[in-house]
């Protein structure tokens, strides 16, 4: 048994929470709001965000950040990309040992273009940890508070450390494998919004499956193009935080990237759709940052760049995918060979 603390009380972090109740850890749950703590440790329930969940006694929630980390074994870092810096001061001002730390976050910063997992080592002091790892895959937090069969990846620079993420996780419900390839892992399990969302759109349009898949496979072949540039394998797209986390964020009413899509399909302003979701929305932010990534690196993203003018240059959905449909011929293997470097 090990004391973990979990950053973040949102549905991804309660989800995990119960994984780590399930394994008979201690889990503190860090929020900064005293009435969902209050809601969590006297009706062990979290509404907002998990309605059909009973939580276990034994997750406890904190809203004091360093009684939350006291003597823990590992860290758990579930909050926004945009609040990862900051929680990451607050953290470093307030741990005083060495912590397994462990992130779940799924975006990339759109100022600096930096990955979760760089904001964090930029942020925090290499004296509170080893490696950080990188926790991502298929996985919708309402299935997994609801104990349905999920398998995930962890990522880390040294496997003995991911190893560590991976004992601490594991389940019969819950199954975890490794994967070296860090890079890889937080770029799949960010972009796949992109698609997400262009998959939602396409639905809201009132395209059908034909027009879903194929969105889906090119938005692939963007992700593997992008990766592969920044030093990825090419393999780890054809894997659980490539294709798998691809499939469920694009075809699930769970996502709330293809759901802000589908109400953006539907002809409604951004601004409105983000007040409508209630909860954070990581591809925006991530449609933005991998546009500029692609003008960085100099690779092709026509269906990240069409989703950026929809969202942030006020282009209509349906001339974007028109301006789509009407590109110049290519032949599909030739896309396949330049991510595989024939």
């Amino acid at each position: 048994m090990a004391n973990v603390a979990v950053l973040g009380a949102g549905s991804w972090g309660t989800a995990l929470s119960i994984v780590l109740a399930d394994n008979h850890h201690d889990v503190r749950l860090w929020t900064h709001r005293p009435e969902q703590a209050n809601e969590i440790n006297d009706l062990h329930q979290n509404k907002n965000y998990l309605q059909e969940v009973t939580l276990p006694e034994s997750i406890v929630a904190y809203t004091d950040l360093k009684e939350a980390v006291k003597d823990v074994t590992a860290v758990v870092m579930v909050v926004p990309t945009k609040a990862i810096r900051d929680v990451c001061q607050q953290l470093q001002s307030v741990l005083d040992h060495k912590v397994t730390l462990i992130h779940a976050t799924k975006g990339i910063d759109p100022d600096s273009l930096k990955r979760v997992s760089e904001m964090i080592t930029e942020e925090m002091s290499g004296e509170y940890y080893d490696d950080v790892v990188v926790l991502s895959g298929p996985s919708h937090a309402e299935e997994v508070g609801l104990r349905q069969p999920t398998t995930v990846t962890v990522s880390s620079e040294t496997m003995k450390t991911a190893e560590l993420a991976q004992d601490l996780f594991i389940n019969e419900n819950f199954r975890v494998y490794t994967n070296p390839d860090v890079v890889g892992v937080e770029l799949g399990g960010a972009l796949k919004n992109i698609i997400a969302l262009g998959a939602g759109i396409s639905d809201g349009l009132g395209y059908g499956d034909n027009a879903k898949a194929a969105l889906i496979t090119r938005g692939l072949a963007e992700i593997a193009r992008l990766g592969t540039s920044m030093g990825s394998s090419p393999l780890t797209f054809a894997g659980l935080t490539g294709v798998g986390d691809l499939i469920v964020t694009c075809t699930s009413q769970h996502s709330r990237n293809y759901r802000a899509g589908y109400l953006l399909g539907q002809g409604k302003d951004l601004d409105d759709v983000l007040e409508h979701m209630g909860m954070v929305v990581e591809g925006v932010r991530t449609t933005n940052a991998a546009y500029k990534l692609s003008q960085q690196q100099g690779v092709e993203m026509p269906i990240t760049a069409g989703i950026e003018q929809i969202l942030f240059q006020d282009a209509e959905a349906k001339d974007v995918v028109d301006q789509l449909m009407t590109r110049g011929r290519r032949h599909e293997m030739e896309d396949l060979s330049n991510v595989l470097g024939d």
